[in-house]
């Protein structure tokens, strides 16, 4: 399978997750983007033995984009605590074939999760168990009946942008499990990590690793290769 590495240092790599590929392997025999990863660094370093890579967080696997793993377990510590710490800057891209009432804001809401059915359940007010959910949109572009939103992801609950945009009335493109009418060819949806911004674990420098989304239908309506399109 065909991947960009599209940020790599001593500490860390990061990939353009197509979509499809589990992010970590879980309890099935599919391959995992991390398993490529591992293949990837063994190959181009020829290095002896088991690879070292660290999960350092998770996009679902209907989703594509920006995914970043640690190549040392010092790494992966201080990502994990940047993360915990809500230190690291995400933004998506989502797409809708529905318009909101409002262009721009920000959803609150409770989530919990039900493990058996791998889906969300979304509440306007708070319930025993359910999780605090915040998340920031702003509606950038419409192109033939597809509205592209900027979307900021405040928390990091399960399958948060999916379930709060379908309780907004906009499920995302070919999301069947949230409220879309029909799939897209591939099975994917209108879901894709375009950056995480944060500072260094190790060499304390700001990064921005920034991956636009593979030129495919509905993607393809958009130019997201304009930076000014989404900043």
């Amino acid at each position: 399978m065909r991947f960009d590495v599209i940020y790599e240092d001593n500490h860390l790599i990061a990939v353009n997750k197509p979509a499809g590929v589990l992010v970590q392997r879980d309890a099935t025999t599919d391959m995992s983007m991390s398993d490529l990863v591992k293949k990837y660094i063994k190959k181009k370093y020829d290095k002896p033995g088991d690879v070292f890579l660290g999960t350092i967080h998770r996009i679902d696997r209907p989703v594509s984009g920006v995914t970043i793993y640690a190549r040392t377990s010092k790494a992966l510590s201080r990502m994990n605590e940047l993360w915990r710490t809500k230190q690291v800057k995400k933004t998506y891209i989502a797409l809708s074939h529905k318009n909101p009432e409002n262009f721009s804001g920000t959803l609150v809401h409770y989530i919990s999760k039900n493990e058996q059915k791998n889906k969300v359940n979304v509440y306007d007010k708070v319930r025993n168990g359910a999780k605090k959910s915040e998340t920031k949109y702003e509606l950038l572009s419409r192109i033939n009946n597809v509205f592209a939103f900027k979307v900021e992801p405040i928390t990091g609950r399960s399958h948060q942008i999916r379930a709060q945009f379908s309780r907004m009335g906009c499920p995302l493109v070919g999301d069947l499990k949230y409220g879309a009418s029909e799939a897209l060819n591939d099975k994917s949806v209108g879901l894709h990590a375009y950056s995480i911004e944060f500072v260094h674990p190790v060499k304390k420098e700001e990064i921005k690793i920034t991956a636009p989304p593979i030129k495919r239908p509905p993607w393809n309506f958009f130019d997201f290769t304009d930076k000014s399109f989404l900043d």
